[in-house]
């Protein structure tokens, strides 16, 4: 089983008839190195391009939200006007895999990528909650406007896992970004809770919250408040307001063994403007 980080270049098929700008010469079929995530505040890469060899900078990007907590993220700076950004999954970072494949991926067709850790992960500031899913297409909306104001073009919004469920949110919340790629998001929000913490979850946090711990003690607590945001998101209502003219590519692994290719299969009947490519025998890919 390969996962689905790995196995992007499987996505081989003609995305110039779904879109003629972005997807026309969107690199999923790049997306399929091991790269190590860059530490320093700013490290120059050189990378062939056609004839050319642009250079690359990384730059360490603070951008307020609109509670004032501040979001980390790395510019994969190439010089171009238009950006794409990514957004991570459930207890992620900037520093994930699929996200930094991805960034380095779109430098080879010389398009800049944004990566950046929602507040309450990684480098960002807040505190971690489990749901969420609101505060971060609003997160994702102070990110796009800051480089808006910067005079660039938010040319699409990417997230994998829960990141896909966000740019969805987003997508049908704000109406100003028109390409959409939701990499193995979920449709029902209502399932997976019972896999990731027992049957009896929903009995225990009826006092207020459970820990979920780990070998080192607890990892993170999840508050009735925060599950039950989660609970009652309806992402079928959600798929419903998204405008026409955004176009939405959905990515999902046959063998995902954490949201099922059903799920995908379900976001495919609702949004009209809609792409939808199965990449087959791979897994999820936290």
């Amino acid at each position: 089983m390969e996962t689905l980080a790995c196995n992007f270049h499987s996505v081989t098929f003609n995305l110039s008839k779904f879109s003629n700008s972005l997807f026309s010469k969107f690199p999923l079929h790049q997306v399929r190195y091991s790269i190590t995530p860059a530490t320093t505040l700013s490290l120059r890469m050189t990378h062939s391009h056609s004839s050319q060899n642009p250079v690359i900078e990384q730059q360490r990007v603070i951008i307020p939200n609109k509670h004032g907590e501040k979001l980390v993220g790395l510019l994969h700076e190439t010089g171009s006007k238009e950006i794409v950004i990514l957004c991570h999954g459930f207890r992620s970072t900037k520093a994930d895999r699929t996200m930094v494949n991805l960034a380095v991926a779109l430098e080879k067709e010389g398009i800049s990528a944004f990566r950046f850790d929602f507040a309450g992960n990684g480098e960002s500031e807040g505190s971690f909650e489990f749901g969420n899913y609101s505060k971060e297409a609003d997160d994702l909306h102070s990110v796009i406007q800051h480089f808006c104001e910067a005079n660039r073009i938010v040319c699409a919004i990417l997230g994998h896992s829960k990141g896909g469920d966000v740019v969805l949110l987003y997508a049908s919340k704000y109406h100003d970004i028109h390409t959409v790629v939701n990499v193995s998001g979920r449709y029902d929000l209502k399932k997976g809770i019972e896999e990731r913490f027992g049957k009896d979850f929903m009995d225990r946090i009826q006092d207020g919250f459970v820990d979920i711990k780990n070998k080192k003690g607890v990892e993170y607590r999840v508050t009735k408040e925060s599950l039950m945001e989660r609970l009652s998101l309806d992402m079928h209502e959600a798929c419903l307001k998204i405008p026409r003219e955004c176009r939405v590519l959905t990515v999902h692994g046959s063998a995902d063994e954490i949201i099922p290719v059903g799920d995908a299969l379900e976001v495919a009947k609702i949004i009209p403007n809609h792409k939808l490519h199965i990449v087959e025998g791979t897994v999820h890919a936290e």
